[in-house]
């Protein structure tokens, strides 16, 4: 795939086949961002697990300590006295069985679905449309409770999904490259801690095995995963 220059001025900058340590290479993912707009700090970290095995899938939620530095619209799908703890709590939007309509339909602007147990059988309904989307409520990720206050909360305050692919690999956004230096390192050792503690009992060998950090346009910057690992 051909490149653009501010792309291949940036890549310049990391040193081929070197790895580098955290902070040294927040730093230079922040120096090479070569977008006029805020980019977003990623990471992408493979994992020893084969995803093909249910009991090697490794997922769950992080509640990132500086955000992500982007709104998250949540959606919350409940009925009774658990409505209005949803719009108390600064839920974007708060309904029942006329909002999986409206999402049958063909409306999609939220970032994160929460739904207490008792809606499950009408969210269900909606399983096509918001699994390949990863929106899909699921009680492993504490999507689905009646604890919606909290819920919500948490997702406005930063909370993020992370879940393996296909081919074992976490990407996750961690933040803003406008972010400083300590809140970039805070929110990337707490998803590193929060996937450490996941690992399934049937994972062998190495359990972090590569991990990038990369801007949204700017080139990857590789650490020594296992180093990491084993310094959490």
């Amino acid at each position: 795939m051909k490149r653009g220059k501010k792309y291949s001025q940036s890549s310049e900058q990391v040193e081929k086949g070197k790895y580098y340590d955290l902070k040294e290479a927040i730093a230079l993912i922040k120096k090479s961002a070569p977008a006029k707009f805020d980019e977003t700090v990623e990471v992408a970290l493979r994992l020893g697990v084969n995803p093909k095995h249910a009991d090697q899938m490794v997922r769950g939620s992080v509640v990132l300590p500086h955000g992500t530095g982007r709104e998250t619209r949540v959606l919350v799908i409940a009925q009774g006295e658990k409505v209005a703890e949803a719009n108390e709590a600064g839920a974007d939007y708060v309904g029942g069985a006329e909002l999986v309509e409206k999402i049958k339909g063909g409306w999609l602007e939220f970032d994160a679905v929460v739904a207490t147990p008792d809606m499950m059988r009408e969210v269900g309904k909606l399983g096509k449309i918001l699994g390949p989307r990863k929106m899909m409520p699921n009680p492993k990720v504490g999507t689905v409770t009646f604890d919606i206050s909290r819920t919500v909360g948490e997702l406005k305050a930063g909370r993020c999904e992370y879940r393996v692919d296909s081919y074992g690999i976490i990407h996750m956004g961690v933040g803003k490259v406008s972010f400083g230096e300590e809140k970039l390192e805070g929110n990337i050792n707490t998803l590193l801690a929060a996937v450490s503690k996941a690992k399934p009992a049937t994972a062998k060998g190495h359990y972090f095995r590569s991990l990038f950090l990369s801007s949204t346009m700017g080139p990857s910057v590789a650490l020594d995963a296992h180093h990491v690992y084993t310094q959490l």
